[in-house]
């Protein structure tokens, strides 16, 4: 096997390995130094005597750290009043907003334990989860959370209590996620008593009637919103005003302190054990690695469900920066200017549809402007690989002269309006769960926006590589995190050695032997490459790597990958030809950007399936599928492919929350597709 020990200097080693027992220690800590520096921010709905108080209209507002604190100490306090007890299982089904962390760091500061659960899961799969966890409590976000629990109640012998985040829900799209608490107050520090949610009882909050045969499962409930809860934390902490800091001085770094179950493209998910040291690694980590800095301003609208949102609540704790938290994907583009984020992350689903609206809008407008846009795209990704290459030749990246007078020039003609919608401030975007285009990446570095890809799993609490903002290497997941090991098996397998591996999954003792090795090595499943400089390279899932019936090995993450990098229309890809003599594909193509040019091309009026199915618009990707093919070997090449009639999403389980394609699902849904694409081959 061949490895790399991470490279730390003797002052980033100190800091994490003197790392406190957990975020909930270092969260005290934060407040005690900065508490009145600015922690949080969030939206809300405008006050209604606002001068600029038009229906829907909001307006950013703080929480300083001892604010913060405040909410945060009320709602441990509050579960303590309930009864719950040290690594209790206490799930959260919601959205991104800020009670999810006011709630998350409750749970830390009370010694429970989180269940995260994404907002999009189903019935039946939330009942397992909370069931299969344990969970005594439940924080729902609205009525349609609280209904899923309610539904299968009967499953889940533990639940005794459910707090709801909306006590009252409006009926105006967005209001779930506006970031205020269950009283609609301001979230100003002050706790929840003399609200008028204090007293909302369980019809308000969207519960079934009395008479409903729903509601008899829900008497077994004691529902609260998250004021009645706060309030019972104060009257708690009135009798025991010292409660929380020696719950917190008690926490042991090895006691479970989240349950995040795998999203999983097959089969019921396993519930990740990751106990206070993860955390608190990957905290002191994130700061030691300069990934996070003290006066950052971070937009965060991931899924905190996910891994790679819940990890960077730690990081921010333990640098103090800003968060500006708004989950609402559809106010991602309308939040960056506003919000003027230095640091932010996303999956690379988003810069890849920002670079297809881009691409569409400067090819809708045609002409001169198109072609400055071709021309400022390939420039941009010239310089940033000229850069890449000097700095890994040299150390000092730079461009050949006529490069970066070609550069200067479509800075002030395109770069600098991409730099102005993503806030004009940002240092860096992390990217992780999926792999990014190069092209991408390249495009985004060349125009000023350095999207710094990384690398890591929800059994090693997300963060395990990152590019470097002053090393970024295209193409690569950057260089372990300080305290994290990477190895390359004989196979080509990653495996992973450091503090935020996972104990193992929860209540199955035989799997977490298939990838836990007793020294601490973690079996990743996927297949990668590690350059002497220690920077990684994915090269794909070591189950989704697939043979042809030529004895071909084919990577699909590879050509999807390539195809997303030149053709602006697809959202979705799928690479299909274990077995088979010849690959095809079954392609989604982004709405947003292929309906203009439909309506542009004669099929104004025509639904999303009809323009898939028209021959123009086969004939417009098949050009794409022949560029790419021009660059590939010759058993890599997509032979032929089918057009889905509608993209592929969660709602359908096509789909993981983190986005992740699920191989089997969509093949055995689209089988037919598939089954033609091969009609009449020689399969033998």
């Amino acid at each position: 096997m061949s490895s790399a020990q991470s490279l730390i200097d003797s002052g980033s080693a100190d800091l994490v390995a003197g790392r406190p027992a957990s975020v909930a220690h270092l969260f005290l800590e934060r407040v005690a130094a900065t508490p009145n520096a600015e922690a949080y921010r969030y939206p809300a709905p405008v006050d209604e005597h606002a001068a600029d108080s038009a229906p829907g209209a909001e307006q950013w507002r703080s929480l300083t750290w001892a604010q913060t604190a405040a909410r945060v100490k009320a709602v441990a306090a509050g579960l303590m009043a309930l009864g719950i007890q040290p690594e209790d299982r206490v799930a959260l089904a919601s959205s991104t907003r800020l009670e999810w962390i006011i709630a998350d760091l409750g749970n830390m500061c009370a010694g429970a334990a989180t269940t995260t659960v994404y907002p999009s899961t189903n019935a039946d799969e939330t009942a397992f989860i909370l069931s299969n966890s344990g969970s005594r409590a439940l924080f729902a976000e609205n009525s349609a959370q609280l209904a899923k629990a309610v539904d299968q109640l009967g499953q889940l012998p533990e639940l005794r209590t459910v707090i709801l985040f909306d006590a009252a829900e409006a009926d105006a799209p967005g209001t779930d996620a506006a970031g205020t608490d269950a009283a609609g107050t301001d979230a100003a520090g002050t706790d929840a008593a003399g609200t008028d949610a204090a007293g909302t009882d369980a019809a308000e909050a969207g519960a079934p009637e009395a008479s409903t045969p729903e509601a008899e499962g829900l008497n077994a409930l004691t529902v609260l919103t998250l004021a009645e809860l706060e309030q019972r934390g104060a009257e708690y902490l009135e009798q025991h005003p010292d409660a929380v800091e020696k719950t917190v001085a008690a926490l042991d770094k090895e006691q479970l302190a989240t349950l995040i179950y795998t999203s999983g493209t097959t089969g019921r998910p396993k519930g990740v054990r990751l106990v206070h040291d993860c955390w608190a690694y990957e905290a002191r980590a994130q700061e030691a690695s300069g990934l996070l800095r003290s006066d950052d301003v971070q937009f965060m609208w991931l899924p905190l469900s996910h891994v790679f949102g819940k990890t960077l609540i730690s990081g921010q704790i333990a640098t103090g920066h800003v968060m500006a938290v708004d989950g609402r994907v559809d106010r991602i583009i309308h939040n960056l200017p506003v919000i003027r984020p230095t640091v932010m992350a996303s999956a690379p689903r988003i810069f890849e549809k920002v670079y297809n609206g881009i691409a569409g809008r400067a090819r809708a407008e045609g002409g001169a402007k198109y072609k400055i846009f071709r021309w400022a795209a390939k420039v941009a990704r010239e310089h940033a690989r000229a850069v890449q290459e000097s700095r890994i030749a040299t150390g000092a990246g730079t461009a050949p002269l006529g490069l970066r007078l070609q550069h200067g020039l479509a800075d002030k003609l395109v770069y600098a309006k991409i730099r102005a919608a993503f806030g004009g401030r940002l240092r860096g975007a992390v990217s992780g769960s999926a792999a990014l285009a190069p092209e991408i990446g390249y495009f985004f570095l060349g125009a000023g926006v350095p999207i710094l890809e990384g690398y890591g799993l929800s059994e090693t609490s997300a963060g395990s590589c990152v590019n470097r903002e002053e090393d970024i290497r295209i193409g690569t997941v950057g260089r372990p995190l300080p305290g994290t090991e990477v190895r390359i098996a004989e196979d080509g397998e990653i495996l992973l050695r450091g503090p935020g591996v996972m104990r193992g999954y929860h209540d199955l003792p035989e799997k977490t032997a298939e990838v836990l090795e007793a020294d601490g090595w973690f079996h990743t499943e996927d297949i990668g490459e590690l350059g002497p400089d220690g920077f990684l390279r994915i090269t794909d899932r070591k189950k989704d790597l697939f043979k042809t019936s030529g004895g071909k090995y084919v990577a699909p993450s590879e050509v999807e990958g390539r195809f997303k990098a030149v053709c602006p229309f697809v959202s979705n890809i799928l690479v299909i030809g274990n077995g088979r003599n010849f690959c095809t594909a079954l392609i989604g193509l982004d709405e947003a950007v292929i309906m203009p040019w439909a309506a542009e091309h004669g099929l104004k009026g025509k639904s999303y399936a009809e323009v898939t199915a028209d021959p123009q618009v086969h004939q417009l990707i098949e050009g794409f599928v022949k560029r790419l093919n021009a660059d590939l070997q010759r058993w890599q090449t997509i032979k032929k492919f089918h057009l889905l009639p509608r993209d592929l999403d969660i709602e359908h389980g096509e789909l993981t929350p983190s986005l992740k394609i699920k191989r089997p699902v969509v093949e055995r849904t689209y089988a037919d597709a598939v089954t033609a694409m091969y009609a009449g081959a020689n399969e033998a």
